[in-house]
């Protein structure tokens, strides 16, 4: 709001052309837009709002943007594209990518259940490795890429991992643990002293194909309103039932390949913590790409602590005088079973990203970024 101060201060009332004033401000945004739309994202970044626009004679801060756009001097510049009304079309190389991490993680657990002793260690680690660098490529290139000016975040990768690694290995753990248990380590199996829980796993996996479709679908919506609103308040009320739209079709779409790796890998439906886990996944990657990356690198955090300290307590509790640290986590088990913890974890995470992103991605400055990689 700083801005808004000091041009106040700097344009008095009934000023014959206020416009100018604020032209002068943001002459470098105003000359290095591409479009209109660029200016008015940046002026809404700035904090001008639509009320504001009409203490410059505009009705809303996209027609305010078309003058500053118009008043520009472009003698020298080549001309200009028409702004896109929708987003780019699906590229061969982002769809296949996407697909890359699914198909490597079903090849894995076939080769897995295919192997036995040495061999199949050899194979997971392969495997995991393999289906690391996919879901790294895929995370590279199209709908699911970060900005270019956005750093890579290893804390935010690493509690990722944590999570996933939890939907694997998380849920036999504790239901062992609650038994006095595990007696060994696993063995790679959903009937061994320590299971695994492969399915949510490969529906993971396999998901990343949908939620790049469901972010496309996203940015071609939010780039059509874009281009059609005619104030902020306006852009804001259209982009946020779109959001909630892509966002319940990505979680349909990780409840049907979660349906199908169960009913394949002969596993129990693990619906609620997968999605709770898939949405939350979904959410953080959708704010890091359009630019907000420090909400989903702390709710990640916070949620992978969570987990990590109620496994310690567990296990903590076997020392002498210590039995009370277990009550809370044994009782939440008992009532329901051990996918509870992880349903309310990463549930909770997901609404409050939800929440935010409902905030956030509705801004118009949030779509407006550099030219995407692909």
């Amino acid at each position: 709001m700083t801005d808004l101060g000091e041009l106040n201060r700097s344009t008095p009332p009934g000023a014959a052309d206020p416009v100018k004033a604020l032209l002068h401000r943001h002459r470098d945004l105003c000359e290095q837009a591409v479009d209109p739309l660029e200016i008015a994202a940046g002026l809404e970044a700035h904090g001008i709002t639509d009320r504001t626009a009409a203490r410059f004679r505009h009705r809303d801060v996209f027609s305010l943007a078309e003058e500053l756009y118009a008043r520009v001097p472009r003698d020298d510049a080549p001309p200009r594209p028409a702004p896109a009304t929708t987003s780019p079309r699906p590229r061969a190389g982002w769809t296949v990518l996407t697909l890359l991490p699914g198909a490597l993680c079903v090849a894995t657990v076939t080769a897995l259940r295919l192997t036995h002793g040495q061999t199949r260690l050899y194979v997971a680690a392969t495997g995991i490795l393999a289906v690391t660098l996919a879901l790294r490529a895929a995370l590279r290139r199209g709908p699911l890429s970060a900005r270019s000016d956005i750093p890579p975040r290893s804390a935010t990768a690493s509690w990722t991992c944590w999570l996933l690694g939890y939907a694997l290995l998380g849920d036999g753990l504790l239901g062992t643990a609650v038994t006095g248990g595990p007696d060994g380590l696993p063995d790679g199996t959903a009937e061994g002293d320590w299971p695994l829980t492969v399915a949510p796993v490969v529906a993971l996996a396999l998901s990343c194909a949908p939620a790049a479709w469901t972010a496309h679908l996203f940015a071609a919506r939010v780039r059509r309103r874009l281009a059609s609103s005619r104030g902020l308040e306006d852009f804001s009320a259209s982009v946020r039932p779109a959001l909630i739209g892509v966002f319940a079709l990505f979680l349909g779409a990780v409840a049907v390949l979660l349906t199908v790796t169960s009913e394949l890998l002969d596993e129990p439906l693990a619906l609620p913590p997968t999605l709770a886990l898939g949405g939350l996944l979904f959410l953080a990657r959708l704010l890091t790409v359009h630019g907000f990356t420090h909400a989903p690198r702390v709710i990640l955090t916070v949620t992978a602590t969570a987990q990590a300290t109620a496994l310690a307590t567990l296990f903590a509790a076997r020392l002498p005088g210590c039995d009370a640290l277990a009550t809370p986590l044994q009782t939440l088990t008992t009532a329901w079973n051990p996918a509870a913890l992880p349903t309310l974890t990463c549930g909770t995470a997901a609404l409050t990203l939800l929440i935010h992103a409902s905030r956030k991605l509705t801004r118009a400055s949030a779509h407006i970024s550099p030219e995407p990689r692909r």
